[in-house]
Formats: structure tokens, sequence, C-alpha cells
């Protein structure tokens, strides 16, 4: 395979997760990608890019692959360099949540939480998320519109997710603040500047949420955290670092990429008047509108995987010790997969997007941010059905949990 340095002229020169245009519209370069091979070598990011649906929908499922390697290798033993003393609180805090772990701790933890994400948990919370979506659409349209990404887009699914927790309401100021710094470290190659925001933060959500653990171990409630202390009591293993990072988990995949989903899913639809004048004529369409503005613009445009066994693709052997980066955003617009991928339709019924991933570590909260987009848009097409675009949105310079800065929009 061709390995380019940036700016090359290989395969992947296309891909540049560091160009604002790029993030802004990385579409055509996944064409070019998937139109000259199956797997691409990326060095600047050291990583394997896969475009294509199926082998990124195979390898999501592929056991030979991990988000950690940590649970059968050292460092050393993979090949990689440790991280930085000084990234410690970061990494603990990370390495212990559901998202980066591997059987057999996975399996204990999630089945501990999906308890809270049952279909007959998340149908209760139903009241709760359309009354929260309409109180918020309700003040939004008094103020005459706004900024749709803090006025909606972000409080619904964080209030959502601290009230499940049981987080009081004078205590969430920082949790989005906190989310964010963490989350930085998602992106490709983060900044040291990044990585010590992140540290700060992880420090001070882990802070919180001991005080929170030992407040609710003498005064329980009916929220996730004092089951968690529950399930605990009742010789189910799961430590207090556990604890806190399966919560900062829940708040950060709970919300990251709702909140992208409403305003990218938004900007889609002003693009689009004839669609949104269809979904506007006909509210039924909601449920499949929902899927499709996932599938057309995606939240999470890349997920990353270690290479635990050698894997081969298209008769190029990728050796243990690499990382993949499976292409979401690609995938969802793969013609081999979906027909027209490049159009938006908002009635489209064949629909398996990847955006939840697949495998074991497919999205928990994938009915719940189906249930919390569904109320959102429903009640910004009830109250708000001439809303309109002020200004074209700038991006955010982050590819991986791509979104826009703000949405400003007038009614």
């Amino acid at each position: 395979m061709d390995q380019p340095s940036r700016g090359g002229s290989g395969p992947a020169a296309s891909f540049d997760p560091w160009s604002a245009a790029f993030v802004a519209d990385p579409y055509p370069a996944y064409a070019e990608l998937r139109a000259t091979g199956r797997a691409h070598y990326f060095a600047p990011t050291d990583q394997w890019l896969v475009p294509h649906y199926a082998d990124v929908s195979a390898l999501l499922r592929d056991r030979r692959l991990g988000r950690t390697y940590l649970h059968r290798f050292t460092h050393e033993e993979f090949g990689r360099t440790p991280p930085p003393a000084a990234h410690e609180p970061f990494e603990t805090l990370n390495g212990q949540g559901l998202l980066d772990l591997e059987p057999p701790d996975h399996t204990r933890i999630r089945r501990l939480v999906s308890k809270a994400f049952t279909p007959r948990t998340v149908e209760q919370l139903v009241p709760t998320v359309q009354r929260l979506a309409a109180g918020l659409v309700d003040d939004f349209v008094a103020q005459g519109g706004g900024d749709l990404l803090t006025a909606v887009a972000e409080p619904l699914p964080v209030a959502v997710i601290a009230e499940m927790l049981g987080i009081p309401e004078s205590d969430r100021a920082p949790l989005r603040p906190w989310s964010a710094a963490i989350c930085g470290m998602f992106e490709l190659n983060p900044s040291e500047e990044t990585a010590r925001a992140a540290v700060r933060a992880s420090l001070d959500f882990s802070a919180y949420l001991r005080e929170l653990i030992a407040e609710r171990r003498g005064n329980p409630g009916a929220d996730l955290i004092s089951a968690l202390i529950a399930a605990h009591d009742e010789g189910e293993r799961l430590t207090e670092q556990e604890m806190v990072s399966t919560c900062v988990l829940l708040l950060n995949a709970g919300h990251e990429a709702t909140v992208n989903t409403t305003v990218n899913g938004w900007w889609t639809l002003l693009r689009h008047p004839d669609q949104l004048e269809a979904l506007r004529a006909d509210h039924g369409l909601l449920p499949t509108a929902v899927e499709e503005l996932m599938r057309y613009d995606t939240p999470l445009q890349m997920f990353e995987r270690w290479v635990l066994d050698d894997i081969e693709i298209d008769g190029t052997v990728i050796p243990r010790g690499s990382e993949v980066a499976l292409l979401f955003g690609s995938a969802n617009r793969d013609p081999a997969r979906f027909a027209d991928p490049d159009t938006l339709d908002l009635a489209r019924r064949e629909n398996p997007h990847i955006t939840f991933g697949a495998g074991i570590h497919f999205c928990l909260g994938a009915p719940l941010a189906r249930v919390e987009l569904a109320s959102s848009f429903g009640e910004l097409l009830r109250r708000a059905p001439a809303m309109r675009l002020v200004a074209e949105p700038e991006w955010n310079p982050g590819y991986v949990i791509r979104g826009v800065k703000e949405l400003r929009v007038e009614l």
C-alpha cells in the first residue's frame, strides 16, 4: 500500500482531518478512498483507514480487534509507547470506562449498566424527555430563535443523562465543559494543551462523582448511581473507579453524538428545503427522518480499533500492533450498501446505518438517543415551522466528533 505523508500524492492524500475545508465536507475524500482501495495507510496518525461499509461492519464485530490491548499485552509487548505520566488521570478515567474495556470486564460492567437502557426503562423515560424538550423549545420560541445548539441541542441530552444519574440540577453547569475537554483527547494527534485540559477535567469530574457516590451511599435514590452502588453491595464486582468511569462515559457518550446529530441534522434540513417541507407536511416521517439524518451526516466520523492479531483486508496484511480507523462517515455513504447515498431521503426505509456502531460496543444508549432526537425535532417542527437560517455555521476544528460551533436561526 502507498504510505503518503500529509499532503502527499498517495490514495489517502485527500484525507486531511486538520483542514477546515475537509471537516466541513469530508464526503468527496471518502468517495476517493473507497474508489482506490479497502485499506489505506495514513502516516500522520500511523493508522489504517478503512472506508467501505462491509469492512467497517465486519471489523466492528471482529474479536481480533479491540478498543484496548492492555487486557492481553503491555505497552512494550504491543510495540507502543506508554502515555506520559502526566496524562495518568485521564488515562485511568478513560481506561476504566465501558467503551475502552474488553471482556471479561466489559461484559460484567455492561450487564449492570444495560439495565438502565432496557426497552421498558427507556419507555418510562419518554414523558420526561418530551417534557424537557417541550420546555426548551417553548423558551426558544419565546426568545424568537437564537443559537439552536446552546438553546435546545445541548441542554436536552445533558439534562436527561444527568437525571438518570441523579446529578442535581444545581450541579450540572460544569458537565458539558468537562465532557468537551475530555472528548478533545479522542481527536487525532491531540495537542499537549488539549491533554492538560482533559487531565484537569478528569480530576474535577472524578472528584465531583466520588463525592456524589459517597452521598448516595448514605442517601440512595431512584437513580443509576444508587443502582450501581446497590449492585456492588449485593456482590456484583464494581470498583469505585469503574463506577466513576462509567458515569463519565454515560454523560459523554450520552450527549456528544446527540448534540451534533441535532444541530448537523437541522443544518442538513435547512439546505434541503424540499425534504424539510415534506417533513413539515408529514410529521409521520419523523422516525425514518431521524435515521436518515444520522446516516447522511454522521456525528462520530471515525471509530478506532487496535489490531490484536494480524488481519488481512483485500490482500493487505495489517499486523498486530497496528491501529485501524473505521470511517463511519464513509461507510454510511457507501453506494455498495445504500442506494443513492449522497441523496438525502427522509423516507428511506432500508437504512442499516452504522452510526451507533456494532458488535459488543454497540451504543447502549441508542434507543434513548432516538427518543431524544424524535422529541426535539418533533417539538421544533410543531412550534417553529418557519425556522430559517440566520448565518452559515462554522465547523468546530475536531474531525472525529464533528459538529458546528453554533447554528443561529430565526423563527
